[in-house]
């Protein structure tokens, strides 16, 4: 999803530029670039980004100035990390931005919404369940992959709702209407896209999965 600049005071898009820009130079300075001096893994990570452009260019306008899409965040975290996958997911953003499917003003608090809280509710999630529950396959699939991503748009709709409410973009009823209902068919095409990639990578390339081992899931089960 994208925001507008439009949408939000000026000192509210400095805020979030200013938080975006911290919270990019963890993720530049936490990655694992290690990873990526393999060809094989630059090739899928770049890969990646692009897929991610080309997903995100099939839209809905919900409100003037508020589109909405699929947004693929949970399984790119499960990917790369929390890190890779901010700097991924802004590299993505920022070429939707350059073509003409945003514009700069709305990029931070798209970023923040719609990438960085994903990702961080993504590896939250992940560190839940490898703290209380068997390390098994299908849970992986289907709590870290399945379940988070539905779950996961479904909060950040709400987060992105809130945050339109409290700038007085949109009043409640329009909201309401035009996106609140919408919210449980949201759910299930997150769900099965990011479970279906999951499923997909981890059978036939478990390497490009940073977050799944053969040892932890498979081996002994």
């Amino acid at each position: 999803m994208e925001f507008s600049g439009d949408l939000f005071p000026n000192t509210w898009i400095v805020v979030a530029l200013g938080l975006y820009g911290w919270l990019l130079s963890r993720a530049l300075r936490w990655s694992d670039w290690g990873r990526l001096r393999d060809s094989g893994q630059q090739h899928v990570f770049l890969g990646a980004a692009v897929c991610l452009l080309l997903l995100w260019t099939l839209r809905v306008e919900v409100q003037p100035g508020f589109s909405w899409h699929l947004s693929a965040m949970v399984t790119l975290t499960l990917m790369y990390g929390w890190s890779l996958a901010i700097v991924a997911g802004s590299l993505a953003l920022a070429g939707g931005t350059l073509v003409g499917f945003g514009d700069w003003a709305g990029f931070a608090p798209t970023a923040l919404v719609f990438i960085v809280l994903p990702v961080t509710l993504t590896q939250a999630i992940l560190g839940l369940v490898r703290a209380y529950l068997p390390k098994h396959y299908f849970i992986y699939v289907f709590i870290n992959a399945f379940f988070a991503a539905g779950l996961i748009a479904l909060l950040v709709a709400i987060v992105a709702t809130g945050l339109l409410l409290a700038a007085g973009a949109y009043p409640l009823h329009k909201l309401v209407d035009g996106y609140l209902l919408f919210l449980p068919l949201m759910f299930f095409p997150e769900a099965v896209l990011n479970g279906w990639l999951i499923s997909i990578m981890v059978g036939f390339k478990p390497h490009w999965v940073g977050s799944f081992r053969d040892e932890e899931y498979l081996h002994g089960k």
